[in-house]
């Protein structure tokens, strides 16, 4: 904050001597009370569009199921085929079978069109015919949250299906799973509890609380109502006029005058962030977790103490970091691959992911946000030594980079440069000016 106090008055000095000499030159927003509700435009087609793309997405979760049942009736044959032959299963069922590889294959294409065909139609909606940002952003949310609950459900149910022709396997099952064994999880009842419950990674069998402890529920509520409101009003009285008021400097490309933009964008926008963060992880899916009875609420850990930046990825977003432990990361390492290209992996795919949730809704696809995940990479490579530093100090410097990172070069630096393009392209989401 210092910092960018300094770099704001020595402009301030400069900017006075030229209204010296020209007094009539005034480059300021008048500030106000800038809350506005009906200045928005929210297009009726957006709003129609969202409804109904809200209602047609899960949709791809029933064809899932449809999919996954018609395997699970296949490798019931299989399994009665080898039981009646008094075969003893080898690592790989039937692999004489043309027909039993053509069907497993023709499962899995299925299961990849389905999801695919799922995120494909939210993407080109939101990005050719929904105007609005935000309601964008929040169709791509939940069209992402659904596909990646969409292959979930495939791999896990893939890899049941293996245990299920190889009885030999199943003791590497984790043991609750013997609550509800394959092919008995395929069922309408068990997709849709894992739909609404707060996981990415799909279980046959969760850990349940006994009961709903409804006055935790409307606390949670009341607290994502309040955190919401307050993140419009922050976002409408104090982040929006200091984006507008950088869009002169970005097209003169006056590096000074950014930096303190973007340094006096990390207050708000850090206070955004962290409301957010508080609103969904805290409240939010506390909230969801305690309607569906689900047992495991740890959906974070303590990220702000992170004395890397890898331990921060792995840290602050649980449900997210479980999936692509899970379904990328540990699949590549369990097939030879180093942990090193697994990790890069992993950030390029989340890298995909952030640009179509900050690109798509604003009609730029700019690479920023990909970037962004891909420059983790390096920031992790340099940061993950001084974990094993003995004492203090190495762990302190660690949280240091991580802070300065996270505040400056981040969000602050994608914001101005996702706004910047919007503005380009359609001037604002508001009816009135400022």
């Amino acid at each position: 904050m210092n910092l960018r106090l300094v770099i704001e008055n020595s402009m301030k000095v400069r900017r006075s001597a030229c209204l010296i000499s020209k007094p009539k030159a005034i480059d300021k927003l008048q500030y106000g009370v800038l809350i506005c509700i009906r200045c928005h435009d929210y297009r009726r087609q957006d709003i129609l569009l969202s409804t109904l793309l809200y209602l047609l997405v899960p949709c791809h979760l029933f064809v899932a199921y449809i999919i996954e049942l018609g395997a699970a009736q296949h490798a019931k044959g299989a399994l009665g085929r080898i039981k009646r032959s008094d075969a003893t299963p080898t690592e790989d069922p039937l692999p004489d079978s043309r027909s039993f590889q053509a069907t497993w294959y023709t499962i899995a294409w299925a299961h990849g069109i389905n999801a695919t065909f799922c995120l494909l139609v939210t993407t080109y909606t939101v990005y050719y015919h929904i105007h609005h940002p935000l309601i964008g952003t929040i169709c791509q949310v939940h069209a992402i949250i659904v596909w990646l609950k969409n292959c979930s459900y495939a791999f896990t149910n893939r890899d049941l299906r293996h245990a299920y022709l190889l009885p030999q396997t199943l003791s590497t099952l984790p043991e609750i799973y013997s609550q509800c064994p394959y092919p008995r999880n395929v069922t309408i009842s068990n997709l849709a509890y894992f739909w609404w419950a707060p996981t990415l990674v799909y279980q046959p069998v969760y850990p349940r609380s006994p009961s709903i402890r409804w006055l935790f529920v409307a606390k949670r509520i009341a607290e994502t109502l309040g955190l919401s409101m307050f993140i419009w009003l922050a976002s409408a009285q104090y982040a929006a006029p200091v984006l507008r008021n950088s869009l002169d400097k970005l097209q003169t490309m006056d590096i000074a005058s950014i930096l303190e933009r973007v340094m006096k964008l990390s207050t708000i926008s850090l206070i955004i962030w962290l409301a957010g963060f508080f609103a969904i992880f805290q409240s939010a899916l506390n909230a969801l977790a305690e309607l569906m009875r689900f047992g495991d609420r740890e959906f974070y850990t303590d990220w702000w103490n992170s004395p890397s930046v890898g331990n921060y990825w792995r840290t602050w977003n649980k449900p997210v970091y479980h999936f692509m432990r899970r379904h990328i990361y540990s699949p590549l390492v369990g097939r030879g691959f180093s942990t090193g290209f697994a990790s890069i992996m992993v950030f390029v795919f989340s890298g995909f992911l952030h640009e179509l949730l900050v690109g798509v809704p604003t009609h730029n696809i700019l690479g920023v946000a990909f970037l962004g995940m891909v420059v983790q990479l390096p920031m992790i490579a340099i940061t993950a030594p001084l974990e094993k530093v003995k004492g203090v100090n190495g762990r302190v410097l660690g949280n240091c980079i991580f802070w300065i990172s996270f505040c400056l070069v981040g969000q602050p630096l994608a914001a101005l440069l996702y706004f910047f393009a919007w503005q380009g392209k359609y001037g604002s989401v508001s009816r009135a000016k400022i």
